[in-house]
């Protein structure tokens, strides 16, 4: 920033001392930055202010519509090459509002300004802080600062105003805490993340007459474009750069339009509204995109129109590849903005955006993070993932990342994604802003983007960095463990190397069956959400003195519980709240408990012919059931099937495994096709699989192998070594590709970056303990004393 800005910007603020003791630090901003506005747009209409009332005069007795009548007033604007893409229809400035009508002249002269601009200082709530100011007495003396403060093209230009409303704005945000991080980006990452995004188009950044778009979805005060044209601008100050954006917070988006409105830009790009459920750019395609969207934020509140928007256009929508969880909308922007890459026909586009570690690696194969994942890398769009130091933000100190994508990726990044660990790359400030602790030095943003320029991988290198600070209070350890060195280091992968699929193992379902008398009892209740309070309710009521149930066909008492509903109902209530009404007039509906009884009478009847012996072969168990219904005369239908089976039967690890099918194809064992044993030789026997014992692995993508040569070496290596009888179920196939094996991606960036470690020394831990004993013993014996 230059000297001249730095003082403007220090004048401006000045305003500051006036607003002390009636207004809060947070409020400084929301009246500084709408007058500066007030004054920079004055002192630009000054001009052509004659031209504009002369033309105002002809044309208002036309009763025209706004429309036309604001393109009759801003072609009187133009005084030079250029015309303005505001106007005053007001013969008032800011020196002749007076003083005893200074608040009502002023209100009138904002009606005055065309409409973009009258918008601008309506969501600010500007005439909110004027009515404030008013009634402290200080509207006429803050508005006497405020004209003495020379704006003038001629004294301050352009770039240079954007200069000093930057300031401004970054004054404020940092006097809001709280707040802050909502609608600015802190300085150091903006600078960084727009030199990663530009650095690569140098060479053609800085021939002449060259025209570039730059676009932000979440715009907050639009620190992201102003670094955007403030580059491009250091590089060739005749370049263009014209700036897009959108963003849903009122006030922010009217400081984002006012820094456009000073810097020139048609400030018509910039819009206010959800960028995700309402793209009010729908039909523009940018060459740069900058975006730090909000961390963790849900988007229930959208869900629908973003959800239609997948279903209905897919990959013509923003939304093809796949939606996160409704937790994160991280990923929601991300392909927001890779729906806007300009075509790589048309010269392609860039994108730098600001996640938090859940994008990386949130979702398993086949969820929405996942595929969007897949997406990114098998379109080969991401360029790198740089790691930033935590404790950046002013509203939150979690790990951050910089993803950088294109669509026109140089030779020697294709297929490959660059990993760069910038995460000690910081110092302390002097003082905290919120939960911004750290910040970026100029050498720091060197150090990623010299690193990212060169596309290099950097071996874990020692920074000269002072080592964290060590709280001195409390007993201090004699052998303290020693701090692991800060380090900067970079790697490149393949983008395959992201990936995987995740193939599903089954083994075989084994079962024993008992017609124990315990097990048969079960048979009395219900298998659900009544069978507690059945157990309850028959402990209680079904041996009374005067009313005993029996199992005999021919009870007339056996589940009737009418007599004692209130009671009943006021245990449910107390002690089985979830109950909803209708199971409880289950409950007491006779034929509930009658045809529970009928079961377990037909599985007794079972146990006559079959015995109460353990049998660990469940492979029998149909034949005998069928043999002894027959002998024992009774028929079972498909409700007594389940529920007697369910009853007798359970899991044990020694039982022969359940046969589900024989086939007569050769066996197969890695796809669950074993070679028949006994009676069964010569034959190909299928298992029934244990979903208690399923289990998943994931197996590294090989391009260069088949998927099922890939996946039958990963089985026979780490699988079948262990579990002989487990299988990969060929069934569950990746819906893409029709493979077995559902594909998956993940970027573990802490993982490939883990320094290791070594635990301390028993021997010193030891001591320590000792040491913390004798202390303690020491307090004791005080006490006691």
């Amino acid at each position: 920033m230059s000297t001249q800005s730095n003082n403007l910007a220090a004048e401006s603020w000045a305003i500051a001392d006036l607003l002390r003791g009636d207004f809060k630090q947070s409020q400084y901003g929301r009246i500084i930055l709408p007058f500066c506005l007030l004054r920079r747009l004055e002192c630009v209409l000054e001009a052509s202010k004659a031209a504009v009332l002369a033309e105002y005069d002809k044309v208002q007795r036309m009763n025209l519509p706004e429309e036309v009548l604001e393109k009759m007033l801003l072609r009187a604007t133009k005084t030079g090459p250029q015309t303005l893409s505001f106007y005053n229809t007001s013969r008032m400035d800011l020196g002749k509002l007076g003083e005893s009508s200074i608040k009502a002249n002023l209100e009138s002269y904002l009606q005055s300004f065309s409409k973009d601009a009258r918008e601008i200082f309506e969501y600010f709530n500007f005439a909110e802080f004027i009515a404030q100011l008013n009634d402290a007495n200080l509207l006429y003396k803050v508005v006497q600062k405020v004209r003495t403060i020379d704006l003038r093209p001629e004294a301050v230009s352009n770039h240079d105003m954007g200069l000093v409303f930057e300031e401004l704005i970054r004054r404020f945000a940092e006097g809001s805490n709280e707040t802050a991080g909502e609608h600015f980006t802190p300085r150091d990452i903006v600078r960084l993340t727009t030199s990663l995004v530009f650095m690569e188009d140098d060479e053609a950044l800085t021939k002449p007459g060259i025209i570039r778009t730059i676009y932000d979805p979440t715009a907050g005060t639009g620190g992201f474009l102003s670094a955007g044209m403030e580059y491009v601008h250091e590089l060739n100050p005749a370049a263009k750069m014209v700036a897009y954006g959108q963003e849903l917070n009122p006030e922010s988006y009217a400081i984002c339009k006012a820094d456009m409105l000073i810097k020139g830009q048609e400030i018509s790009h910039i819009k206010l509204g959800n960028t995700l459920s309402n793209d009010q750019l729908y039909a523009d395609q940018f060459d740069y995109m900058l975006s730090n969207p909000p961390f963790g934020v849900d988007w229930k509140k959208i869900e629908d129109v973003v959800v239609r928007e997948h279903t209905e256009k897919g990959y013509d929508g923003r939304f093809g590849p796949g939606l996160p969880r409704v937790s994160d909308g991280s990923l929601l922007f991300l392909l927001h903005l890779i729906n806007k890459l300009r075509d790589a026909r048309d010269g392609g586009g860039r994108i730098g955006i600001i996640l938090n570690g859940s994008p990386l690696f949130t979702g398993g194969a086949g969820s929405g993070e996942s595929e969007i994942r897949r997406y990114i890398l098998e379109a080969d769009l991401l360029e790198a993932i740089v790691a930033l130091p935590t404790d950046m933000f002013y509203n939150t100190g979690i790990a951050t990342y910089v993803w950088v994508l294109s669509n026109k990726k140089a030779a020697q990044r294709k297929g490959k994604v660059q990993l760069i660990n910038g995460v000690n790359l910081c110092g302390k400030m002097r003082k905290s802003l919120g939960s911004k602790r750290n910040e970026m030095s100029e050498d720091d943003i060197a150090t990623i983007t010299k690193c990212f320029g060169n596309f290099e991988v950097v071996d874990a290198r020692e920074l000269d960095k002072p080592a964290e600070a060590k709280s001195n209070r409390g007993r201090q350890s004699a052998n303290p463990k020693t701090e692991a060195a800060k380090t900067f280091a970079a790697k490149i992968f393949k983008n395959h190397e992201f990936g995987y699929r995740r193939i599903t193992i089954e083994r075989p379902l084994r079962q024993s069956y008992q017609f124990s008398d315990e097990r048969l009892a079960t048979l009395r209740f219900e298998s659900g959400a009544l069978n507690s309070i059945m157990q309850w309710a028959y402990g209680e009521f079904a041996n009374l003195p005067n009313v005993i149930w029996s199992d005999a066909p021919d009870c007339l008492h056996y589940g009737d519980l009418s007599s004692h509903e209130e009671a009943i109902r006021r245990y449910i209530k107390t002690h089985f709240a979830d109950l909803k009404e209708k199971q409880i007039k289950d409950l007491f509906d006779r034929s509930t408990w009658t045809s529970a009884k009928a079961t377990m009478l037909k599985a007794k009847a079972l146990q006559t012919q079959i015995g109460s012996a353990q049998c660990d072969d469940m492979n029998g168990y149909d034949d005998a059931v069928s043999k002894a219904a027959k002998a024992a005369n009774i028929s079972l239908d498909a409700k007594d099937k389940k529920a007697i089976e369910a009853a007798i039967s359970w899991k044990n690890p020694e039982a022969v495994a359940v046969i589900k099918k024989i086939h007569k194809t050769k066996p197969d064992p890695i796809y669950g096709l074993f070679a028949g044993e006994g009676e069964h030789a010569g034959k190909t026997i299928e298992y029934k699989a244990d979903s208690d014992l399923r289990d998943f692995e994931n197996v590294a993508l090989d391009p260069g192998r088949s998927v099922n040569e890939v996946n039958e070496a990963y089985f026979q290596k780490e699988v079948q070594p262990h579990v002989p009888d487990a299988w990969i179920d060929a069934s569950k196939k990746d819906d893409k590709d029709q493979e077995i094996g559902i594909v998956g991606y993940e970027i573990p960036f802490n993982r490939h970056f883990y320094q290791y470690q070594p635990p301390r020394d028993l021997a010193e831990i030891d001591a320590d303990l000792d040491a913390v004993s004798a202390e303690i013993m020491k307090l004791l014996q005080e006490v006691h004393s």
